[in-house]
């Protein structure tokens, strides 16, 4: 048999085709399939390197990040997968609908735990501590030069909610002395936040809050949705000791738009030393019982089919005498976790008479469905309500500044005539607008 003899650069250059080809196979037909691998298995560490890389080439974008969700995921796999069918034909077969949409039922990110129901069977062996220390207290807010208040506004906030205490300052919430010489104060009630990682150092930021503004009231008891109830006894002891010459009360949220003005001209021939107390009364409301709702109250917490007349959270107005009432009711009536429907409790248990205002709209103004595309953020349906709950920081903002600027005006829907922005009695009975709010078959602009 005769041997072949092959010269080493020959051999090399065999060597260096089939190292060719094999790259080439390898580029053409495993690289595809890899892409797509990483695309559908991506490795959180992956995404975390690559999110601490963008962070220090970025630092300003760092906390620019939008929301991760499954529709950008699956937007994502489409798109690359679209470019490498262009890019690697072969794959096309490889690689169609069925495929993706198998690959990303298969890659589909894990449910967001839902937080656990509350433990009402917790909350009935907690229930009987009424008393929690005072951490924040303005024991001279109703004993200034001013004297006592003759309104005296509370509004339930958190701690984190600095901005929407700021927008109730500087707006329809500040102090000072109104005309005929009313004088007006206000006091933010608070609790420990349920999640202190949310504002570090909170305990510090609200003393200093309170010491700039002196209208911090603080307990220590957890800011959460079924200690309202709570807030709402410490508040009535609170006035009690510290506020027991209050002429008039107005409690709400801290998400509402309130025209004080309005509110004074109701008071003005209400007796001081009677009951009174008005807002938007709710009656024959039943005890929800779907587990899925945030105001679900199980049958072993209250048997009853129909719960008492009770004013809706977002605000309402009493006297300093029947708030001094309730305080005593309070103390003898069983604590219940929605604080408006206590509060119903403790009122029919002293046998106030609950009145109903139109002016008060706690669920917010509804577009009429006989008017789809009538604008109802307008200064002039809020111009004579009293209150409107369910608004934004720049929407009160807004809202103030409209109804204060002269230039603003309302029209009359009978005719042409134009009447300048007024407050109160300086509008003559003649000039009062009325209308129709056809969601509900009542005046939407009220008169007092």
């Amino acid at each position: 048999m005769r041997r072949i003899h092959i010269k080493g650069d020959v051999l090399c250059t065999l060597i260096l085709v089939v190292l060719l080809c094999i790259l080439l196979f390898a580029y053409q037909n495993l690289i595809p399939i890899w892409r797509t691998m990483c695309i559908e298995h991506g490795t959180s560490n992956t995404r975390a390197l690559l999110g601490s890389a963008k962070e220090r080439s970025h630092p300003s974008q760092a906390l620019d990040v939008p929301h991760y969700n499954q529709k950008s995921k699956l937007h994502a796999q489409t798109e690359s997968m679209q470019q490498n069918e262009s890019k690697y034909p072969k794959t096309r077969s490889k690689l169609n609908k069925k495929d993706l949409k198998r690959k990303a039922t298969r890659t589909k990110a894990p449910p967001v735990p839902t937080l656990p129901q509350f433990d009402f069977k917790d909350y009935l062996r907690r229930k009987d501590q009424r008393q929690f220390k005072m951490l924040i207290d303005q024991p001279k807010k109703c004993t200034g030069p001013n004297g006592a208040p003759y309104l005296l506004i509370a509004i339930k906030s958190m701690a984190v909610d600095f901005d929407k205490r700021q927008v109730v300052r500087h707006t329809w919430g500040r102090e000072g002395v109104a005309k005929n010489g009313i004088n007006i104060m206000t006091v933010f009630l608070l609790g420990v936040p349920q999640n202190v990682t949310e504002l570090p150092q909170w305990d510090r930021l609200l003393a200093y809050e309170s010491s700039i503004f002196k209208d911090i009231l603080l307990w220590d008891f957890k800011d959460t949705f079924f200690n309202l109830t709570l807030k709402e006894t410490h508040f009535l002891q609170w006035v009690n000791t510290s506020c027991s010459k209050a002429k008039f009360i107005f409690k709400g949220d801290a998400d509402v738009y309130v025209n004080i003005e309005n509110v004074l001209e109701m008071l003005e021939d209400k007796q001081t030393n009677e009951d009174f107390f008005v807002g938007d009364i709710i009656v024959h409301a039943r005890p929800i019982r779907r587990r899925n709702s945030k105001y679900y109250v199980p049958e072993f917490i209250y048997g009853q089919g129909i719960y008492p007349s009770y004013a809706g959270g977002g605000g309402y107005v009493m006297s300093g005498h029947t708030a001094l009432r309730l305080h005593m009711a309070c103390k003898e009536v069983e604590l219940f976790p929605i604080d408006d429907v206590f509060l119903g409790m403790c009122l029919l248990r002293i046998g106030v008479k609950l009145i109903h205002h139109v002016g008060f709209r706690t669920f917010g103004i509804d577009r009429p469905p006989a008017a789809p595309y009538l604008e109802v953020f307008d200064p002039c349906f809020y111009r004579e309500l009293i209150l409107v709950h369910s608004l934004t920081v720049p929407q009160i903002w807004l809202m103030w500044n409209l109804l204060h600027d002269p230039s603003v005006r309302c029209h009359i829907s009978r005719g042409s005539t134009i009447l300048p922005f007024q407050w109160g009695k300086e509008a003559s009975t003649k000039d009062k607008i009325k209308d129709i709010d056809y969601a509900y078959g009542l005046p939407v602009f009220v008169t007092h």
